[in-house]
């Protein structure tokens, strides 16, 4: 039997840390999917916008999270960003920050961007300065970028996603979910080895999700 066109939802958030962890093995499963399958992404947006410092004990939670992923999948964190910045629960710009991207043509590139800047490099990605200096960096026309960062439609086009986000059959990020003939099935990742997923779709491609 044939595999069935069928759509790939991917639910994230690009200041996710887990989901910094998952980008080899995804980039690995996207490379290897069928062609019948369509990828599509949405932004889950962890935490709204805010200008309220990080409370000390929040970060050293985060922290710890970020310990936990380098030890058991050897993931790069750059810890200096807890030194160099004011940090904040803020990932709603930086969600709208890849949608203005997108308008762009440039959606994968920021999302990659943003995660390099965060884990990487030590910057802040809720800071507004931060991403139009990755947008620049992108090659992106800034002016429209900073425009589009701040429009009314990019906040209404998030909140859509995260609507979408909230009705998915997910739980947390980052997270797949399948969809054939409006039947949605959860399938599950695996952070080390993209290839038990990818038999997961094909296997549910072929059931046609029955």
């Amino acid at each position: 039997m044939s595999l069935q066109a069928a759509t790939l939802y991917y639910f994230h958030d690009p200041m996710c840390s887990w989901c910094w962890a998952y980008r080899p093995v995804w980039q690995q499963l996207k490379a290897d999917l069928p062609a019948e399958i369509k990828i599509q992404n949405v932004l889950g947006g962890l935490a709204p916008d805010t200008n309220e410092p990080m409370p000390p004990e929040l970060q050293r939670q985060i922290q710890s999270y970020w310990r936990h992923i380098e030890g058991m999948l050897g993931t790069r964190f750059n810890y200096d960003f807890w030194v160099d910045n004011q940090p904040r629960r803020a990932t709603y710009k930086a969600c709208r920050a890849v949608l203005a991207a997108a308008n762009q043509g440039y959606e994968e590139a920021m999302i990659e961007a943003i995660q390099q800047a965060y884990y990487l490099r030590a910057m802040n990605p809720s800071d507004t300065e931060v991403l139009i200096q990755l947008a620049t960096e992108l090659a992106l026309d800034s002016h429209q970028f900073s425009d589009e960062l701040e429009a009314v439609e990019t906040y209404q086009q998030l909140a859509e996603q995260i609507d979408i986000t909230c009705s998915a059959p997910i739980v947390g990020f980052p997270s797949l979910v399948l969809e054939i003939s409006g039947q949605q099935q959860p399938v599950r990742v695996d952070y080390k080895d993209y290839r038990s997923t990818l038999a997961q779709i094909k296997a549910l491609s072929n059931s046609d999700i029955e």
